[in-house]
């Protein structure tokens, strides 16, 4: 008898045993899934914001940009993060393809001309349909992708977001900008986004639709492309929040204040520019808070579904601060110019990347990297292989997010073969280490600056240095030939513009 309960005894506890076995092998299994299913992309565009607009990377800005700046806390924020080019389209082609946008002559933004001493470079004023974009990659491995708001790379129907990747589209078309019905307001006169009740916001719409989207694919990887068309022109705020940076401005004591200096003197004599010096634009800064408030309601989203910690948010800009025209609105002091020059402040811009589980909070890096980069950067993350033929010009970053290594990079390239709405002149530039070089197309002329000293580039070492400004000009000549740069040319009847 006492033989057959202890062989009861084994026998129960080897069930048991075998069942604790499977219990623990099938968490073990789920745990792998979890971990196996590839994170989730937030990528924020925010159109002309410049460098010094946002609280994490300006203690002193006037604007307020409380979640932006949580979400660098949350990240590593990118100090020489660049736009590959100083206006829109052409970034807007560098993030989607990882190319340079000079390689299909993508170099002004579309349909974007204006009158100077020299007729432009041709423009191709749309991304061809045979590019890959970083959308089309992750729609193959099974995500599903949205984009919302400005587009800006296509003349019609035939090169918009619907047919470079996206599931869905909401309000990209062909314009640069929120030019229809109330424009900033609903409704919109805009092809591709319904027109909500009287009076909505845009901001806040194109967040709400991006919020719909994550909710609705939440159990499946997805791309969420941000792009506002905030902060561009036209400069128009919510009411609410222009009164609120009236009284800030007059409570600080900036009413009255010198607003603007001598920029540069751009031929001829009547286009010289005045650049914005101080931060007080109460329309402008309301502008900047409402993307702010929309970024949080998008944040907001992801950690109430418990997202937050499988999603990479990616958050930048696609030229600097408008300071030299069109109501020059910000100041990006300390950097140089701002949108349409090729001066700190109009390609440097805000650059955060959040991904959870990998990169430390509160980081911060120093090392140059550009918009072609975020491409390889989020195959990487995906655990996907790269595509070398594609993103032939970014480099993966996450060696840096990783804080584990260093990205191989000779240089950062610069080609803006236009006359800018903005003032900027012709040109091409290079970056080096520290050093940066700047070619001007009219007459060859060179500058070369020491950012690490000279972040405002005010004191040109071009004649104090030869040996390098020949070593960094003969770089960057070979690389106009290696991605085909097209130059300035001759108005008929006129002078031949110098060439490289």
């Amino acid at each position: 008898m006492a033989a057959r309960i202890t062989g009861n005894l084994q026998r129960a506890n080897m069930r048991i045993s075998t069942l604790t076995v499977l219990a623990f092998a099938s968490l073990c299994l789920a745990s792998e899934a979890i971990e196996a299913k590839p994170p989730n992309f937030v990528f924020i565009l925010v159109d002309d914001l410049g460098y010094m607009d946002i609280g994490a990377n300006n203690a002193d800005t006037f604007y307020e940009t409380p979640n932006v700046d949580r979400l660098a806390s949350e990240g590593m924020r990118f100090t020489n993060g660049y736009a590959a080019n100083p206006v829109c389209s052409p970034t807007r082609y560098s993030i989607m393809t990882g190319k340079y946008p000079s390689r299909v002559d993508a170099t002004n933004f579309f349909s974007g001309a204006r009158a100077g001493r020299f007729r432009p470079a041709v423009l191709h004023d749309r991304m061809p349909l045979e590019e890959v974009t970083i959308a089309e990659a992750l729609k193959a491995q099974g995500y599903a992708t949205q984009f919302a708001g400005k587009w800006h790379l296509g003349p019609n129907e035939d090169f918009w977001p619907e047919k470079q990747g996206f599931d869905f589209n909401r309000g990209g078309f062909s314009r640069g900008g929120p030019y229809g019905g109330k424009k900033y307001f609903s409704p919109y006169g805009n092809p591709r986004l319904s027109d909500g009740p009287d009076g909505e916001h845009l901001p806040d719409r194109l967040a709400t639709e991006t919020t719909n989207f994550i909710e609705a694919h939440k159990d499946q990887p997805f791309f969420a492309y941000l792009a506002f068309y905030s902060v561009h022109t036209p400069l128009i705020g919510r009411p609410d929040l222009v009164e609120k940076y009236k009284a800030k401005a007059e409570r600080l004591g900036l009413i009255g204040k010198p607003e603007f200096a001598p920029e540069e003197q751009v031929l001829p004599v009547e286009q010289k520019r005045q650049v914005r010096t101080l931060q007080k634009h109460a329309v402008y800064a309301a502008m900047v808070e409402a993307m702010d408030q929309a970024v949080g309601k998008v944040l907001a989203k992801l950690k109430e579904l418990k997202l937050d910690d499988s999603t990479v948010v990616c958050f930048t800009s696609d030229n600097g601060g408008l300071s030299t025209s069109e109501g020059s609105p910000t100041s990006n002091l300390p950097l140089r110019g701002g949108k349409g020059w090729l001066y700190e402040g109009g390609i440097r811009e805000p650059f955060v990347i959040k991904w959870p589980g990998t990169t430390k909070a509160n980081s911060r890096c120093d090392v140059p990297v550009v918009s072609t980069d975020f491409y390889p950067t989020m195959l990487e993350m995906a655990d996907l292989p790269a595509k070398p033929d594609q993103h032939q010009d970014g480099l993966s970053l996450a060696p840096l997010l990783k804080q584990n290594g260093r990205i191989e990079r000779d240089a950062i390239y610069w080609h803006y073969p236009h006359y800018a709405n903005q003032g900027g002149f012709p040109g091409g530039a290079i970056r080096v280490g520290d050093f940066k070089l700047l070619e001007r197309y009219e007459d060859g002329r060179v500058h070369l600056y020491n950012l690490k000293d000279d972040i405002g580039e005010r004191n040109d070492l071009a004649a104090m240095m030869p040996d390098r400004v020949d070593q960094m000009r003969k770089s960057l000549h070979t690389w106009y030939k290696d991605v085909d740069a097209k130059m300035l040319r001759a108005k008929e009847g006129g002078p031949e513009p110098w060439q490289p």
